[in-house]
C-alpha cells in the first residue's frame, strides 16, 4: 500500500505524513507527481489558509483536473483535511466568492464576527482549539471513536452541505451546527486536524488506512 499526501503547495503536509506514519507501516509519500498520485492506494488532500490560494495552487500545479477525475471515479479512498474539506463543495463565500471542486453540493460560509454562545457571551473568530464532534451518521472512520469526542480546529469558514446524507459529523459553535465531517462513497473529509487531535485523531487516521469502501 502507498498513501500519497497530495502536494500542491498548501497544507500541513509533513505533520499529516508523520501522523500517518505513526499509525501504519505502509509507505507514505508527499508528492505532486501525477503518476505517483494515480498509482497510490490511498490519497490525502490537505489544505490550510485561504481557499482562494488553495484553489489557485491546485490550478498552478496542474493537479485540479487529476483531483476532480479521482473524485469522480471514486476508485480509491481519499481523505480531505481542513481546507481540503472545503474545496470539495460547490462554492465558498471567501474573498467575495470562490468556485470550488463541486464534488459535493453545498457551500462554505464565514462565521459571523458577532458570534455569541447560548448565554450571549462573545465567541472568537476564528474558531480555534478543541471542540466536540457529534457523529451524525455511522461510518467506518468513526470506529473506536467515542460519540462527542474532542478534535482540534482552526478555521473562520465552515461547511454547510446541501445533502444531509453526506453529513457525517457536526460541531456546534455558537448557534451554528457546522458540518465538520462530510463524505460520499470512497471520500471522507474533515474540517478539524486529525494530525493535531491526539488519540482520537490518530484513531481516525488509522481507520482511514484500514478503510475498504
Amino acid at each position: 500500500m502507498t498513501i500519497a499526501v497530495i502536494d500542491y503547495g498548501m497544507g500541513n503536509l509533513h505533520s499529516v505524513a508523520k501522523a500517518l506514519e505513526h499509525v501504519t507501516h505502509e509507505h507514505v509519500v508527499i508528492t505532486r507527481d501525477p503518476r505517483r498520485i494515480q498509482g497510490a492506494t490511498r490519497l490525502v488532500l490537505p489544505g490550510q489558509g485561504a481557499i482562494r490560494d488553495c484553489m489557485g495552487e491546485l490550478e498552478r500545479t496542474e493537479l485540479r483536473g487529476l483531483v476532480q477525475e479521482l473524485l469522480a471515479n471514486q476508485s480509491k479512498p481519499l481523505l480531505g483535511i481542513c481546507v481540503g474539506q472545503q474545496m470539495l463543495l460547490d462554492h465558498s463565500e471567501e474573498s467575495g466568492g470562490i468556485p470550488c471542486l463541486g464534488f459535493l453540493s453545498g457551500e462554505v460560509k464565514r462565521f459571523p464576527l458577532d458570534m455569541v454562545d447560548e448565554r450571549g457571551q462573545r465567541l472568537k473568530v476564528p474558531h480555534m482549539g478543541w471542540n466536540l464532534v457529534h457523529q451524525h451518521h455511522e461510518h467506518p472512520l468513526w470506529q473506536g471513536i467515542d460519540q462527542d469526542e474532542h478534535f482540534y480546529f482552526v478555521h473562520s469558514y465552515y461547511v454547510a452541505a446541501g445533502d444531509d446524507a453526506c453529513v457525517l459529523g457536526t460541531t456546534r459553535y455558537g448557534r451554528i451546527d457546522a458540518h465538520v465531517a462530510i463524505g460520499r462513497d470512497a471520500t471522507f473529509a474533515v474540517q478539524f486536524h486529525p494530525e493535531k487531535s491526539s488519540r482520537a485523531g490518530l484513531k481516525l487516521l488509522e481507520n482511514f488506512v484500514n478503510w475498504a469502501p
